[in-house]
């Protein structure tokens, strides 16, 4: 890619990929959401220093509870867990730009996270940013997203690049082996980088050499069994639940995906990303990233302002809506179907007309609503 940090201009301005017009919808939506999309420092501290807080807290509580049966070590892993998901949107926004006006606090905050999440910031930063500007455009695929084959790529595959394929959409896979490979292995050596980017080879190397002076620290005070049966089944949780809410975010059957001559930015944020709806308190834990639709549509908006926004602009709740129990059913679904423009099963594509359960439902309002909306002018 010849200009990836253009894609990052783009992708944090709100600006479609390929648009040269000068008010496309895209645009006219950033200068609607523009009111949300400014940082306040206040809730900003307050967020990242009750969270982190708390996450400090109970890793203690998990330290004393050893003295005792491990089992409740391991409840307490759960909301710590939780915890460091939420310390992970926080990174995840000062990757934005949205959680502080200053991009050096902004990099000292998500750099310091990121030993904790076990993802180096600038090499995260830009690849997540080429995801935001790519999100649903099938010539752009592979960057920060599942990777998703067409039904007819996959029938032009031999028997055992099907099998392998297969293999690795399978959920043990997926959400077994994905974690390990991604925060373990593909966020500690820099071979599959975005083109380009020096500095996040650079922030690999810093996230390594931080995390190397925390394991010394560790072997002088608590010792090293303490601190692995504490960290890695919270390590385990988060990064699990981590990958399952990415892929619920664009894996379901009514997502978006577009050759780039048909693609369109806002399309991608509104019809290609969900609405997790997972209650008040996960959404808490998660940093209201089930407002996906939303964070695509303006990246600049602070997780903690997302709710207000979805609050202000009713049409934005009519997109698909998946619940706890519904998003289950999007593990059957793997290929993308061009002709019938929805993802489906392996088994459903072996023929045009076999059935797949949906996964995710419409809100009240009726799609061919939100099609009218999209025709008309927004002002």
């Amino acid at each position: 890619m010849a200009d990836p940090a253009g894609l990052f201009r783009r992708c944090n301005g709100e600006t479609p990929l390929n648009s040269k017009k000068p008010e496309s919808r895209a645009a006219q939506w950033s200068r609607r959401l523009k009111a949300f999309s400014s940082p306040q420092l206040g809730r900003s501290l307050f967020q990242l220093i009750s969270t982190f807080m708390l996450f400090g807290g109970l890793w203690y509580v998990m330290y004393l509870s050893l003295d005792g049966p491990y089992w409740t070590t391991l409840l307490l892993a759960i909301p710590t867990a939780g915890l460091l998901i939420r310390l992970f949107i926080i990174q995840h926004d000062c990757g934005h730009g949205s959680f502080f006006k200053s991009k050096r606090a902004s990099g000292i905050v998500g750099t310091g996270l990121g030993v904790l999440t076990l993802t180096p910031y600038d090499y995260w930063k830009k690849e997540h940013a080429i995801h935001h500007a790519t999100s649903g455009l099938l010539d752009k695929r592979g960057h920060g997203d599942i990777d998703t084959l067409t039904v007819r790529e996959y029938r032009e595959l031999s028997k055992g690049r099907r099998f392998i394929y297969r293999l690795y959409r399978n959920p043990l896979v997926l959400f077994g082996i994905g974690p390990i490979w991604q925060f373990l292995i593909k966020h500690r050596v820099p071979i599959t980088t975005p083109p380009g980017t020096k500095a996040g080879w650079a922030s690999i190397f810093i996230a390594n050499a931080l995390t190397a002076g925390i394991l010394v620290l560790v072997h002088f005070t608590i010792g090293f069994k303490a601190f692995l049966l504490i960290q890695v089944p919270i390590t385990v949780v988060s990064s699990t639940l981590g990958v399952w809410l990415f892929y619920v975010q664009h894996q379901f059957e009514d997502t978006y995906w577009r050759k780039k001559e048909d693609w369109d930015y806002a399309d991608a944020a509104l019809i290609g990303s969900s609405h997790y709806d997972l209650g008040r308190i996960l959404q808490w834990f998660t940093g209201n990233i089930g407002l996906h639709h939303i964070h695509h549509l303006n990246s600049r908006i602070p997780n903690y302002r997302l709710q207000q926004c979805l609050d202000a602009f009713p049409e934005l709740q009519d997109v698909t809506r998946i619940g706890i129990i519904d998003s289950l059913q999007c593990l059957r679904l793997t290929l993308w179907d061009e002709d019938r423009g929805k993802l489906v099963g392996f088994v459903a594509a072996r023929s045009a007309s076999a059935g797949q359960p949906p996964c995710g439902r419409r809100s009240s309002l009726a799609r061919p609503r939100f099609d009218d909306y999209r025709q008309s002018n927004i002002r």
